[in-house]
């Protein structure tokens, strides 16, 4: 029975030994990178793994997705256009595969420029572009109101990825330059809290819109 516990010991910190070697793309290490913003830091995942690819396995369960792997959740966010690029619906709808490399490639793009390690980038991009404040419709008596509100560390990750994927997208329609520039360039630009990126400058504009409304 000893030997039979022993082994299983050795086999559960030989697992261990694994997890804490796992790079992401087999390059990147995501140990030493921490979350700044103290808001963001239940939001933002940081899970150890080689591909960033569950599956859909978080599509089902709610809340689930602060779990998910945050490149996975800016490849996934990617795919999506929404109502402004309604026209162009489909076109990177469901190829994951095509953006896991554009995103690897737009990764190296980024270690070149900066010598910094790209998840680092961004999650300092995500930092700057997730908004604090939004306004929401309160009806009273017939009467709309536009009332300040703060935002839950959830849905400003997600605001700021859609932000940053829509700067992307932008930056990307009829433009000849690969997406893997553009997404390195509007990551740099948003980790560098630059005031010309476009996910910059709307966060600034939600927050703005809400401080009127107070």
């Amino acid at each position: 029975m000893n030997w039979l516990l022993e082994r299983r010991r050795s086999q559960g910190d030989n697992k261990m030994a694994q997890t804490k070697n796992l790079l992401l793309f087999r390059k990147w290490d995501l140990s030493d990178i921490e979350v700044k913003d103290p808001g963001l830091k239940t939001a933002i995942s940081l899970r150890k793994q080689i591909l960033p690819y569950t599956y859909g396995r978080s599509a089902l369960k709610r809340f689930n997705k602060a779990d998910v792997n945050i490149v996975e959740r800016l490849i996934n966010k990617t795919m999506h256009f929404g109502k402004k690029y309604a026209k162009n619906t489909g076109r990177m709808t469901g190829k994951k595969t095509k953006l896991l490399n554009t995103v690897k490639t737009a990764f190296d793009i980024i270690a070149l420029k900066t010598g910094q390690n790209p998840v680092e980038v961004l999650v300092r991009a995500i930092e700057f572009s997730a908004p604090n404040e939004d306004t929401t419709r309160i009806v009273y008596g017939g009467t709309v109101y536009h009332v300040s509100v703060d935002v839950a560390p959830i849905r400003r990750v997600d605001l700021a990825l859609k932000f940053i994927a829509d700067a992307i997208k932008e930056a990307t329609f009829s433009n000849p330059k690969p997406i893997e520039e553009h997404m390195a360039e509007q990551l740099m630009l948003a980790a560098s809290n630059d005031s010309s990126a476009p996910s910059v400058k709307k966060k600034h504009e939600l927050e703005r819109i809400a401080q009127a409304s107070r």
